[in-house]
C-alpha cells in the first residue's frame, strides 16, 4: 500500500514538474517572438539570451510583500486561485504522450477534460467576487460568461472528432488518424475549434476579462506576489494543455508518419538518412520509439503555441459585445451545420465507426 502511494506521488510529480518548467520557458518564448514581431530585442540580460528571465520574475513575485483588501472574503480569495491553478493541472492526466504511456487512460478521456476545464472557472468567478472590487467582479463575470459560451462552441467540435474516431479515449482517437489526420477532413472545424481555444484560455485577442484599458487587471486586479503566480502559471497551463489537445484530436498526436515504420523500412535505408542509428531496426526498440512518439507531440504543441503567440501580436482585441456576438450568432451556427453534415457524409459512405461503446 505505502509502496503504491509513494510510485502514484513520483508519477504525478515527473509529470507535473516538466510541465511547470514548460510553463516557465513559455513565457520566455512569447516575450521574445513578440519582440522579434515588434523590432525589439525582448528579455536578453538574464541567463544567456534571457533564458532565466522567468525564473528571476518567479523569484520577484515570491519576494513581494503580500497585500489583501481588508473587506474581502480571505479564504475565497486564497482558495480561487489555488483552484484555478490545480484544474489547469489535472487536464494533463489523460495526454496521451505515446502508446500506453498515459497516467490515466480514461475510456471518458474527453468528458473528462471538458469537465476539468469548466471547473476552472469557479476558481475565477471566486476570486473575482471575493475581492469586493468592482473591476475584479465584472472580470470574472466577463470570463465565467466567456467561458462557458465557447465551452458549448469547444464541446460541439469534440463531438464532430468523435464521429469519426468512434471514442472518448485521446488514444483511440490519435491512433485512429493513422490513415489520415482529422485536420484533413475537418479543417473547418479545426479553425473554429482554434478560435474557440483563444478564446477559452482568455487570450488575445479575446482577452476581455483582464482588458487593461477597461479593468485594469480584469478578475486579479486584486491579486499580487504568490497568489498572482498562481493565475500566472494556470493561464500558461492552460495554454500549453489546450495546443497538446489540438495536436492530439486534429494533428496526430504522437504520430510522425501516417505509415507503419516497419513497411516503410523495407523501402527505405535510414543510414544515408540518419547517421546516428546502427540500423533501421533500431527505431523498433521501445526507448527510441518513444522518444520519437514524445518529440512530434512537442513539436506539433510548439507549433500551435507559436500560433497563439502570433495572434496575439497581430490582431487587435474586439469589444465584448463583439465577442459574444461572434460566439452565437457565427461560430455556433457553422458547428452546428457541420453536425449534421458529418454525419450524413459516414452514413452516406458506410464508413460509421463501429466502436461507438464508450463504456
Amino acid at each position: 500500500m505505502f509502496i503504491s502511494i509513494v510510485i502514484a506521488v513520483v508519477e504525478v510529480l515527473l509529470h507535473v514538474l516538466p510541465v511547470l518548467l514548460t510553463v516557465a520557458y513559455i513565457t520566455v518564448a512569447e516575450r521574445k517572438t513578440m519582440a522579434s514581431m515588434q523590432r525589439r530585442l525582448g528579455p536578453n540580460v538574464i541567463g544567456y539570451l534571457g533564458s532565466l528571465q522567468a525564473f528571476a520574475d518567479a523569484l520577484k513575485l515570491l519576494l513581494k510583500e503580500y497585500i489583501a483588501p481588508t473587506q474581502s472574503n480571505i479564504i475565497l480569495f486564497f482558495l480561487g486561485p489555488v483552484i484555478t491553478l490545480i484544474f489547469s493541472l489535472l487536464g494533463y492526466a489523460v495526454i496521451p504522450y505515446g502508446p500506453g504511456v498515459v497516467i490515466m487512460d480514461s475510456n471518458l478521456g474527453l468528458i473528462y477534460m471538458l469537465a476539468v476545464s469548466s471547473l476552472s472557472t469557479y476558481g475565477i468567478l471566486l476570486a473575482g467576487w471575493s475581492a469586493n472590487s468592482k473591476y475584479a467582479f465584472l472580470g470574472s463575470l466577463r470570463s465565467t460568461a466567456q467561458l462557458i459560451s465557447y465551452e458549448l462552441i469547444l464541446s460541439s467540435a469534440l463531438l464532430l472528432v468523435i464521429f469519426l474516431s468512434g471514442s472518448l479515449n485521446l488514444t483511440v482517437n490519435v491512433e485512429a488518424q493513422r490513415p489520415v489526420w482529422f485536420i484533413v477532413p475537418l479543417l473547418p472545424v479545426f479553425i473554429v475549434f482554434f478560435i474557440g481555444s483563444v478564446a477559452e484560455t482568455n487570450r488575445a485577442p479575446f482577452d476581455l476579462a483582464e482588458a487593461e484599458s477597461e479593468l485594469v487587471s480584469g478578475f486579479m486586479t486584486e491579486h499580487s506576489a504568490v497568489i498572482f503566480v498562481f493565475f500566472f502559471l494556470a493561464e500558461y497551463a492552460s495554454i500549453v494543455l489546450i495546443c497538446i489537445l489540438i495536436s492530439v484530436l486534429f494533428l496526430g498526436g504522437y504520430l510522425y508518419t501516417s505509415i507503419d515504420l516497419s513497411y516503410l523500412l523495407r523501402y527505405v535505408d535510414l543510414h544515408y538518412y540518419v547517421s546516428w542509428l546502427e540500423s533501421p531496426s533500431m527505431l523498433q526498440y521501445p526507448l527510441v520509439q518513444g522518444l520519437l512518439y514524445s518529440m512530434t507531440l512537442g513539436l506539433k504543441s510548439s507549433l500551435m503555441i507559436f500560433v497563439f503567440i502570433w495572434v496575439r501580436a497581430s490582431f487587435p482585441r474586439i469589444r465584448y459585445d463583439q465577442l459574444m456576438s461572434f460566439c452565437w450568432t457565427i461560430l455556433l451556427p457553422i458547428v452546428i451545420a457541420f453536425i449534421v453534415l458529418v454525419p450524413c457524409v459516414l452514413y452516406s459512405f458506410d464508413i460509421i465507426p463501429n466502436n461507438l461503446n464508450i463504456l
